[in-house]
């Protein structure tokens, strides 16, 4: 792996370009209704942008199993060769080229292209199967507990907010499977707000102050809350977490990758231990977080998040991208 500095200094740029290949390439079918073709845009994207990077990685979590489709499948290899022979610094990588393809579909808010990379090792090595996860910011770290009652752990992220119950809001997925929850939080007092997709973007959000939203809790999907986790590294925040495991398959599976106990309850340094991780999101739609995409006569502008583990700060780029020259009268930035 290379060393911290190469991390935050070098390598953090080209991740940037990945995300960013991806967000562009999602954000031109933006509000066509083809989910899949969103999708495979960005993943074809942020494929071809991997190969320009000075880096031997290896998919961890990706589009899925071991195949023969031109996409980012678990155990490819990316990166650009060196052209004098010698290897590359090794990492583990975890994408969602387009998280949020219903919301890239459909023209909503806060779809992104994310990334996570870490050391060799550094990342769970998760199956794309549910996870339930409760989330939260950097002062509730140690204060929740996957197996209390929703009401107590309610307590539990006001009391380290300094604020009550009732003036916490609680970001759930609008799923059947979450009645239950939904009727328990309002039963507690809390406010709900209910989105349709993009729960690793809400993650990221409660783990930042000021955007009004102060826990995610439900059942997602695992390759997401692993990228979460590493978010969650990086902005000090926490996720308490454990697999879905429903079925003798999906048990066995989960075998094969090396989990030996399905039950166990993860937290954001068991799902991404890494001691050097990164994290880039680039936003495709307009979210809490991100501007999306914005296309203009001579180019576009994009708005991209990037952190690391090793450094106290989250830096955002604002950036213009000309793919031609403008004419008299210069470039407009919108």
């Amino acid at each position: 792996m290379a060393n911290v500095t190469d991390l935050e200094q070098h390598l953090a740029l080209h991740f940037v370009y990945v995300v960013e290949r991806a967000a562009v390439a999602s954000a031109r079918t933006m509000g066509q209704g083809d989910r899949k073709g969103s999708d495979q845009a960005a993943v074809q994207a942020m494929r071809d942008a991997f190969e320009h990077l000075p880096i031997a990685g290896n998919i961890v979590i990706g589009e899925g199993e071991r195949d023969e489709a031109p996409m980012l499948y678990i155990g490819e290899k990316v990166g650009a060769p060196r052209e004098d022979g010698r290897a590359h610094s090794e990492v583990d990588i975890a994408v969602d080229p387009l998280e949020g393809t219903n919301l890239c579909a459909t023209g909503a808010n806060n779809a992104i292209a994310v990334l996570a990379v870490a050391e060799p090792g550094g990342l769970l090595h998760a199956p794309d199967c549910y996870m339930e996860k409760i989330i939260a910011g950097p002062a509730c770290r140690g204060a929740i507990d996957l197996d209390a009652p929703v009401a107590q752990n309610l307590k539990s992220i006001a009391r380290r907010l300094d604020r009550e119950v009732k003036d916490l809001t609680i970001i759930v997925l609008d799923r059947p499977r979450h009645a239950q929850l939904i009727e328990d939080i309002r039963r507690a007092g809390a406010r709900i707000r209910l989105i349709g997709d993009g729960d690793l973007s809400a993650g990221i959000a409660v783990a930042v102050r000021g955007n009004g939203v102060h826990a995610v809790m439900g059942v997602g999907g695992a390759p997401e809350g692993v990228i979460t986790a590493a978010a969650m590294r990086c902005l000090h925040g926490e996720i308490v977490a454990r697999l879905v495991v429903d079925t003798p398959e999906l048990r066995e599976r989960v075998a094969r990758m090396g989990i030996k106990d399905p039950d166990r309850v993860y937290t954001a340094g068991d799902l991404a231990p890494g001691d050097q991780i990164l994290f880039a999101a680039c936003g495709v739609t307009d979210g809490a977080l991100l501007r999306g995409v914005r296309f203009f006569g001579e180019g576009h502008r994009t708005h991209t998040l990037v952190m690391t583990s090793s450094a106290n700060s989250v830096r955002f780029i604002d950036t213009v991208h000309m793919d031609r020259h403008p004419g008299p009268r210069g470039v407009r930035l919108y």
